[in-house]
């Protein structure tokens, strides 16, 4: 128990800090140097403001259900809905605090296996939910360039264009590699996916652990042939849960927008473009090296919606996307993690005392 409960001691209060330490110095340099007394003209504060606002923490909510709805799917409601929370909440809060490159997927495995269920199972519900979450994006990429265009979607400089596109392609076709590798071994060849994982071990630095490689990629390998006979039904709702999750994460951003510029400020085809920026947004930030993509991804978001946004107002903008969609998991995690850990903790000294 205690090298599992370190994963969570380890994150000490100065992680929590750090990334909105950066997230908010980057905003007010970025501020700073395109400030000026026009800038605030353009928002609109008002009754349907608050209500638009209240929406945009609205479509989180959505995105955290459909996340929670998912997980209880994939474990066959053997997972409570306060436990989904915890582990989502979980989830989120090392994702907050780790580099987006990184993310919390690999400790994810280990709140779900704290959570009751074997090593193995653990993995492959983990590995399941980015199969579905890859999946969401490598259909929903192609019909969003079918109705806008590229141009619309990268813009009309064809020298930034081009970089954009070739970024966003080169990141599709990396997740579809991912999706088409990871549907092989849980669909077709899970024996072989444990080969893969027993020849990775094999190396010098990671050789010790090749013993438990084996038992776990055991587990992997029963846990994929279950999911491989999952009936349909409960793959549509499991996609179903993690589609919502995804739209209400980007529409997060258009709410924003309706909040302080108004519900005429853009059409129906403009929103449809920005959501669809987002889904090229999310791949360039899943190369950023600081805690959550903070910084980077308030400079993204100001570039990346200058067209769509009156000038002066994306810094102050992208300050209103992370404090919804990013700075609560920082502060919802830090209540969560401490208790969570706690009733771990005291759960397997009550299981060693019955033994």
């Amino acid at each position: 128990m205690d090298s599992k409960a370190n994963i969570l001691d380890g994150v000490r209060s100065w992680k929590i800090v750090l990334p909105v330490i950066i997230g908010l110095g980057a905003t007010a340099w970025m501020f700073a140097s395109e400030y000026t007394p026009e800038s605030f003209s353009f928002f609109s504060f008002s009754m349907q403001s608050l209500l638009w606002f209240a929406v945009s923490f609205a479509m989180m909510l959505c995105r955290d259900a459909g996340y929670m709805l998912r997980i209880r799917i994939l474990t066959d409601g053997e997972l409570g809905w306060r436990r989904a929370f915890n582990v989502i909440m979980l989830w989120e809060f090392t994702s907050a605090v780790t580099p987006s490159a990184v993310g919390g997927t690999s400790v994810a495995i280990f709140f779900v296996h704290s959570e009751g269920f074997s090593l193995g199972r653990s993995t492959g519900i983990v590995m399941v939910t980015s199969f579905l979450d890859e999946l969401f994006f490598a259909l929903v990429f192609p019909l969003v360039l079918l109705c806008i265009g590229f141009t619309d979607l990268f813009g009309a400089d064809s020298a930034v264009a081009a970089s954009f596109v070739y970024f966003a392609l080169l990141g599709y076709f990396i997740k579809l590699a991912y999706i088409i590798v990871l549907s092989y071994g849980l669909f077709v060849n899970p024996r072989g996916l444990k080969w893969l994982l027993l020849f990775i071990f094999r190396l010098p630095l990671i050789r010790r652990w090749r013993v438990k490689a084996n038992d776990l990629g055991s587990d992997l390998v029963q846990t994929s042939l279950y999911f491989r006979h999952w009936p349909l039904r409960k793959w549509l709702r499991a996609f179903a849960a993690t589609a919502v999750s995804w739209t209400a994460r980007y529409w997060v951003v258009n709410t924003l927008v309706v909040a302080f510029f108004g519900l005429q400020c853009w059409s129906l085809h403009e929103h449809l473009v920005v959501f669809g920026k987002q889904l090229v947004m999310w791949v360039m930030m899943l190369v950023s090296p600081t805690p959550g993509g903070s910084g980077f991804a308030e400079y993204v978001f100001k570039e990346f919606l200058a067209g769509f946004i009156p000038a002066g107002t994306g810094v102050a903008l992208a300050l209103c996307w992370r404090l919804v969609s990013y700075y609560p998991y920082l502060i919802l995690g830090a209540f969560v993690a401490p208790r969570w850990v706690r009733r771990l903790t005291s759960k397997r000294k009550s299981n060693a005392k019955e033994q």
